[in-house]
């Protein structure tokens, strides 16, 4: 019998083996050896004083970049911005078709006619420099100051999610849906030449001609390099949303960077700051439609958005790892 069962004594005075005399009592302070079992059995160990915080699993970083994409991804304002965007070649496609009708064309309109894979790279000539930026800026723009303005970045810390790491999630996220800015772009201009224009070699703008493997081949060229153009730009979207809590406020300053540069590229006596400028070096993915390939010239490229990338990045990473997070 276990120390918490019903005991029964006798009470002194009182005879002995009478039922009167009897009394049901409890031990104070002690429980059956059996319930003692069960719960410690249901108390998960604890380890180790010495064992410290378990570590960060690899697949951490992992997920938390799918969770980011899936509400990059699902997010109606940015469907309606990748609609915007696959719609804009489809229109410019129909647009060259009407002109081509005239006997006499030339240019672009001659060259978009005279082949399908062409429209890719004019519908790039036409985007990049405003429409995929204004997307990139909206979704860089609000990677940090949407989770401060929505009062959900101190909670995104304390999971605990890391500064650095948090950062470094919110960027890739930027730059996959830049680069899917520009596959949407690339892909509706791609179907849209197939369907209005005739298939065949690719008449460069050097005037030799390449067969339409090698066209493709020069399509995905330009498409690596695009989307490093709009990576760049991410980062500079990205450094300014560390800087407020106000989404809007870093889209409007990443939107008034580009026009701003845009305009000072437009003014003949400032040649010398050229090649410092970001959107300068959009318009170079042009180097594929020469023979052979000007890598040279997309190298250099590649190297401005690798050192707008690194600076903006490593602001960011000054302005976010120390900044007090209120909100």
């Amino acid at each position: 019998m276990s120390t918490a069962e019903t005991q029964t004594r006798q009470t002194p005075g009182e005879p002995s083996g009478g039922s009167a005399g009897t009394r049901e009592r409890r031990t104070p302070g002690l429980v059956p050896v059996t319930e003692t079992m069960r719960t410690a059995e249901r108390r998960p160990p604890e380890p180790p004083e010495s064992m410290g915080p378990p570590a960060r699993l690899p697949s951490a970083f992992w997920r938390l970049l799918g969770s980011e994409l899936g509400l990059t991804f699902r997010r109606p304002r940015n469907q309606v911005m990748l609609a915007v965007l696959a719609s804009v070649p489809v229109l410019i496609g129909i647009g060259l078709r009407i002109a081509s009708g005239d006997e006499a064309v030339g240019g672009l309109i001659g060259a978009v006619a005279g082949n399908s894979l062409m429209l890719t790279f004019a519908s790039f000539s036409f985007l990049v420099l405003l429409l995929m930026p204004i997307a990139v800026s909206v979704v860089g723009g609000d990677s940090i100051a949407g989770e401060a303005g929505a009062g959900t970045l101190r909670y995104l810390l304390a999971a605990p999610a890391g500064r650095t790491r948090l950062l470094v999630v919110k960027y890739l996220n930027v730059v996959v849906f830049a680069y899917a800015v520009t596959a949407v772009v690339a892909l509706s201009a791609l179907v849209t030449g197939l369907v209005l224009f005739p298939v065949g070699p690719v008449t460069l703008l050097s005037g030799s001609t390449v067969s339409v493997a090698d066209g493709l081949l020069r399509i995905l060229i330009s498409m690596g390099y695009v989307g490093a153009g709009m990576a760049a730009l991410a980062a500079v979207a990205v450094a300014l949303s560390t800087f407020t809590e106000v989404s809007i406020g870093a889209i409007a300053a990443t939107m008034v960077l580009v026009i701003v540069t845009q305009v000072l590229r437009a003014i003949p006596q400032l040649d010398g700051i050229m090649p410092y400028l970001l959107p300068t070096w959009w318009t170079r993915f042009d180097a594929v439609l020469r023979s052979p390939v000007d890598f040279a010239n997309l190298g250099q490229g590649l190297l401005v958005f690798g050192a707008y990338i690194l600076l903006f990045g490593s602001i960011a990473w000054a302005r976010f790892s120390g900044k007090d997070i209120t909100s």
